[in-house]
């Protein structure tokens, strides 16, 4: 039997070993760079360009100058001194966009706190930012790259009201760097209306037993909470002057003047339609992080210029009564609707890396290609505000640039070979193509 000595010394070692382990993981990628700035002429040619709208060129070029696009079409030739990029055989595709992810601020999901740093504990604070915890040394991020994904909304959780998010560019030194739209929206939680009964007896109930409580009325509560917070916030931001700051209140002016959106996280109908009664009562752009049964209601959302980024579409359908493939199908409901929506990937093994897959089956189940390609390119850019400058293949945005040799949204022919941010071109290397080319070498394979 170990003296209580032994037993401390045993649990200092392992606290010990724990710690190294989350800094060794934690660690930059030393040996991955973010890409110096290019300031001459850049000219891809050869490739089929899909520009992200639903227009594709066959054998076309796209010239950039200085990190903008200034030409793009067939039959192009470059001029003076042009670096050129030959891809001819390939597929040129505008830079993915993950539109909401804990990326840089969740590094090993389900354990070493340390490596966490999503949430707050205050339940409504919508001054939290996301961007200055955002960890750019995260190597979450090379691998996203590698898959074509050069543009994230790193989003705050927790809480009523988590805080603001930051659309960020995926090959920095800093936050400061990173940034690519700073605090595009605030985010808020809304409280479940239904609470399904365990399917498996998870949590420690028995399987089709009912938690305790009444969730309608603790979600009406907590609702009219949320209301009388955005009205007080409406009256002490339309006063002149203030004896004292707010913070919170401040923290949602841009919501008032439309400068900020707000993203409403629910999949319920309940609560889409409370999102939708925020919409009209306060003014806001809404719109609906989640949205599984939004393909109920399709046509409110639309009626109400409501957008909705779907979070996961390869998951299990909602309730038992639905089509086993209705995840898939949702896309194709809203795009036949004419609601503006985005697919996104959240899943926390895979970490993202699939946003791509999930589009394709997508394509697979009601929407074309381009219009997939669309939902994670020039529709994210749209609902976060950033179609200006990306999301699309055209003259006068960010040359923000991805080349595959074959179809992106397929997993079987999907490998980037190019990929420019802004015009630089930037390194796909990471750990996982590391330990690859490590252990071939290992095996002389």
């Amino acid at each position: 039997m170990l003296t209580i000595k032994q037993k401390t010394m045993k649990r200092s070692i392992f606290i010990l070993a724990v710690s190294l382990f989350a800094t060794a993981t934690l660690r930059a990628q030393d040996d991955v760079y973010p890409a110096k700035p290019y300031k001459g002429k850049l000219f891809i040619t050869g490739g089929t360009i899909h520009i992200g709208n639903g227009q594709v060129i066959e054998d076309g070029s796209i010239e950039v100058d200085n990190g903008k696009i200034v030409r793009i079409g067939a039959g192009l030739t470059p001029t003076g001194d042009t670096k050129v990029v030959d891809a001819k055989g390939k597929q040129i595709y505008p830079g993915l966009i993950l539109s909401v992810t804990d990326l840089g601020l969740k590094e090993i999901a389900g354990g070493v706190r340390g490596s966490n740093d999503v949430q707050e504990i205050s339940d409504i604070d919508p001054s939290i930012r996301s961007i200055v915890a955002y960890n750019t040394d995260s190597r979450i991020i090379n691998t996203l790259k590698a898959n074509g994904i050069l543009l994230a909304g790193v989003t705050p959780e927790g809480g009523t009201i988590s805080g603001s998010s930051t659309v960020v560019q995926l090959d920095a030194w800093n936050w400061e760097d990173a940034a690519y739209k700073m605090d595009n929206a605030i985010h808020i939680n809304l409280p479940t209306f239904i609470t399904r009964p365990r399917r498996f007896g998870g949590g420690g109930g028995r399987p089709g037993a009912q938690p305790p409580g009444d969730p309608k009325k603790e979600a009406l509560e907590k609702i009219e909470e949320l209301k009388t917070f955005f009205r007080e916030a409406k009256a002490w931001l339309a006063e002149p002057a203030h004896k004292e700051n707010n913070l919170k209140f401040e923290a949602v002016k841009g919501l008032f003047s439309k400068q900020q959106k707000l993203f409403v996280h629910g999949d319920q109908v309940k609560q889409m339609l409370v999102a939708i009664d925020f919409a009209k009562e306060f003014g806001f752009d809404v719109t609906i992080v989640g949205g599984s049964e939004s393909w109920l209601i399709a046509d409110l959302l639309k009626q109400n210029n409501i957008s909705v980024i779907l979070q996961q579409t390869n998951s299990l359908p909602t309730t038992e009564d639905d089509d086993y493939d209705q995840p898939f199908k949702t896309p194709a409901t809203l795009q036949k609707a004419g609601v503006l929506f985005a697919i996104n990937d959240e899943h926390g093994e895979t970490r993202y890396r699939n946003l791509m897959f999930n589009a394709g089956v997508a394509a697979a189940h009601g929407l074309t290609k381009e219009q997939a390609l669309q939902a994670i390119t020039l529709n994210s850019a749209r609902i976060l505000g950033v179609d200006d400058r990306t999301g699309s293949l055209e003259a006068g945005k960010d040359a923000n640039i991805v080349v595959s040799t074959g179809d992106i949204l397929d997993m079987r022919t999907s490998l980037i070979e190019h990929a420019f941010i802004q015009g630089r071109e930037v390194s796909l290397d990471n750990k996982q193509t590391q330990l690859y080319h490590r252990y071939m070498s290992k095996y002389g394979l």
